[in-house]
């Protein structure tokens, strides 16, 4: 069952992560209706989120996303990865896909850590691990269950990785992609 922290300013923290990939990513960030199930998406120079996310679904969405942003502009072939998947998927594609997942987990922290946010590592791990067990599990199943159903507090701790420079370049959003 998924306990909420109380404790993590959310909303706070959502501002200071968009302000940082705005102002020094140069990436734009949109908040609109995003057609369900979906909560955000991206094309390589903006990161859309719903704008019905709870800010502690946000702040992970931007940081994740964040993290997919950077793997597409400095991986020629994470784009195409990142492309949605039909049910079921072959569950040999499943460790490329997690690794995908981790490392934009990753940089996302990374992100964090740029701008002083090293509180909630425990959080941001967890988040991810059950990001992924849902994700997965919609994969093998095409079944969408409720997040919380996913929800681990036993996840290992996240490395950061560090983030390299890249120049954003425009590719087509995925409206149907895997953000789901």
């Amino acid at each position: 069952m998924y306990n909420r922290p109380v404790d993590i300013p959310f909303a706070e923290y959502c501002a200071v992560v968009q302000q940082r990939i705005e102002q020094h990513y140069h990436l734009r960030i949109v908040t609109r209706d995003i057609p369900d199930p979906l909560t955000g998406d991206l094309d390589g120079v903006e990161i859309h989120i719903d704008y019905a996310v709870t800010p502690e679904q946000r702040l992970f969405l931007l940081a994740h996303l964040f993290g997919h942003t950077v793997q597409w502009n400095v991986a020629p072939g994470a784009f195409e990865l990142g492309r949605q998947y039909r049910p079921p998927v072959d569950e040999r594609l499943f460790p490329e896909i997690a690794a995908y997942e981790m490392e934009a987990a990753s940089y996302g922290l990374s992100l964090l850590h740029e701008i002083g946010i090293r509180d909630i590592d425990p959080w941001f791990s967890a988040y991810t691990a059950s990001d992924q067990a849902y994700l997965l599990h919609y994969y093998r199943t095409g079944e969408k269950k409720e997040f919380s159903d996913f929800w681990t507090d036993q996840a290992p701790l996240l490395k950061a990785k560090p983030i390299p420079q890249f120049t954003a370049q425009k590719r087509a959003f995925r409206m149907d992609g895997i953000v789901i």
